[in-house]
Formats: C-alpha cells, sequence, structure tokens
C-alpha cells in the first residue's frame, strides 16, 4: 500500500458506497462533488485498483470496491465506539477484558476456567455468547479479546486466531431422585427406557455422545434436545430426562441442581479451548488462563 493512503480518503469512499453516488455522498458531507470525487481517486490512486464503476444514474463498488468496503466498514463501527469506549474507561478506571462465550458451552465449565481471574484487583468482565463462527469474527477485529469455546478453530490462512486446550474433562451421566433407579437399573441399555436430555449439534460433544450410544447399542429416548447447557441441566433437574455433563463441575451440579450420578460415560470426554487472535502484545489475563498447571 502506498504511503500517500489516507483514512480521510478511505472515509470519503465509506460515505459514496453508502449513498450510491458522488452527489448523494456530497450533499450528506456539506462539500462539492468534485472535492469528493478527488478524494475517491485518490484512495484509488493508493491502492492501485478501481474500487466504484457506472451503473445507471449512480455508482457500484468493483470487486476491489467490495473487499475495500468490507474493510471500511469494521474501521468505522469500531471508530463509532471510541467515545464510549473512552469514556467508559474514564468512568471505570479498571482491567477490562471481553470474552466471547461459544453457546452450548456449560455455563459452570465457563466459571471453573475463568476462576484464575475472577479474582483479579478491578476486573472488568465483558461476557457475550453467540455462536462459534460469529465469535470467531468479533475476535479477528478485535472487539473480544478472548473466546471459550467447546472445539479449537478449523485452520483458515485467511483468519489469525489461535486455539489452545485449557481443560478436559470426562463425562458423566445425571439424573434427578425421580428418575435414578430406573436409570441405573441395567445401564447403558436403561437410557432407551428412560427419557435423555440431549444437546443440539451446537455442541462438539453431541457428535460424541451420539457415537457412544452407537458403541453401547443404544437407541436413547430422547425427550429434549438444547442448545443452552444452563436450560438442559434445568429441565433435567425438573425430571424430564437423564443428561450427560463434565465430572469436572460435579459438585457443583450436585450441590445447585440436586441431581445424581447415574454412570460414567464412558470413553467421551470434552475439552474446552481458549481462543485468541494473533497479537504481538497478548492480554494479560489471556496469559494467567493459559498458566501451566492448570
Amino acid at each position: 500500500m502506498s504511503h500517500d493512503f489516507s483514512y480521510r480518503h478511505l472515509y470519503y469512499f465509506w460515505v459514496v458506497a453508502k449513498e450510491g453516488g458522488m452527489s448523494r455522498a456530497a450533499t450528506r458531507l456539506g462539500m462539492a462533488v468534485q472535492t469528493v470525487s478527488t478524494q475517491v481517486r485518490e484512495l484509488e490512486r493508493s491502492l492501485g485498483y478501481a474500487l466504484l464503476k457506472p451503473a445507471g444514474r449512480g455508482l457500484v463498488l468493483t470487486e476491489a470496491g467490495r473487499a475495500a468496503m468490507q474493510q471500511a466498514e469494521q474501521i468505522f463501527q469500531l471508530g463509532g465506539q471510541l467515545p464510549e469506549v473512552v469514556r467508559d474507561a474514564v468512568s471505570s478506571p479498571g482491567l477490562r477484558l471481553a470474552v466471547g462465550i461459544s453457546d452450548g458451552l456449560p455455563k459452570l465449565v465457563v466459571r471453573r476456567l475463568m476462576q484464575p481471574i475472577l479474582h483479579e484487583p478491578n476486573l472488568r468482565l465483558l461476557c457475550h455468547e453467540d455462536e462459534f463462527q460469529d465469535l470467531l469474527g468479533n475476535l479477528a477485529v478485535h472487539r473480544l479479546d478472548l473466546v471459550l469455546s467447546d472445539r479449537p478453530v478449523a485452520p483458515n490462512p485467511n483468519l489469525k486466531v489461535y486455539s489452545h486446550l485449557l481443560a478436559a474433562s470426562a463425562l458423566s451421566w445425571y439424573a434427578a431422585p425421580s428418575l435414578l433407579t430406573a436409570a441405573r437399573k441395567g445401564f447403558p441399555q436403561s437410557l432407551a427406557r428412560v427419557p435423555v436430555l440431549l444437546p443440539t449439534t451446537h455442541g462438539a460433544v453431541r457428535v460424541h455422545l451420539d457415537q457412544w450410544f452407537e458403541r453401547n447399542a443404544v437407541r436413547p429416548k430422547i425427550a429434549g434436545e438444547f442448545e443452552d447447557s444452563a436450560l438442559l441441566k434445568t429441565f433435567g433437574a425438573g425430571g424430564m430426562g437423564v443428561f450427560a455433563a463434565p465430572e469436572m463441575v460435579h459438585d457443583e451440579l450436585v450441590s445447585r441442581y440436586k441431581v445424581r450420578r447415574i454412570a460414567p460415560c464412558e470413553g467421551v470426554e470434552e475439552q474446552f479451548f481458549m481462543i485468541v487472535a494473533e497479537k504481538k502484545v497478548l492480554h494479560p489475563l489471556s496469559r494467567k488462563l493459559l498458566k501451566p498447571g492448570r
């Protein structure tokens, strides 16, 4: 890219693309049409590609223009957030950590994974729950500091993010007291007779549970499927069905939901990852989560 590149030129191009023409953009900017046109041509010159082309009475984006517009959208959306970010930093000084949480990730596990930093002085924790791919997009443009997920990122040369295994846990089956005796009798074949609650395919562990049923020649009596792990456990605690959960949160699970362990889910474990974007300096709290010996 030429050193003549200017974000002011990029902004004028962004407005022209938004408005669909030079005249409308000039009106919005309060500038002469010729001035706006010159600024956009300067941007095209510095990038080496035409970004706009005539279409009817207006302008449309070229292939290069679409790529530039995608970047401009991200840049100016972040720029629009700058006053709020600065104001919040001044009014509430502290160590801010924006965490993306993949939907389907067990909430009790999330708290366990983040335990090393929860008592950090002046911590300001911002948690956003969303679908995995949407979180990765926000991470790539640095709206998030890290993402917690039950799966690593698939190799992608266009996505500069990295996965770190934080923990792994074997699974066990749990039930409310009303289902415990029936579920334990003849386990695991009993899961063809008692109602079973499962995560949807949003959760990476679902495929491993399906394979476990196949290995044990069990056709489960599925009573419900849930994207939200906390909702699954709530219904399970109410006696709607038995469910699998990580053993690493056994004590909290039994205490909070008043369920009992039926038996181990032999050969199945759930893995938990921290995903970070490529940065020269990693967020200091991310480093704490990665400490050896966790």
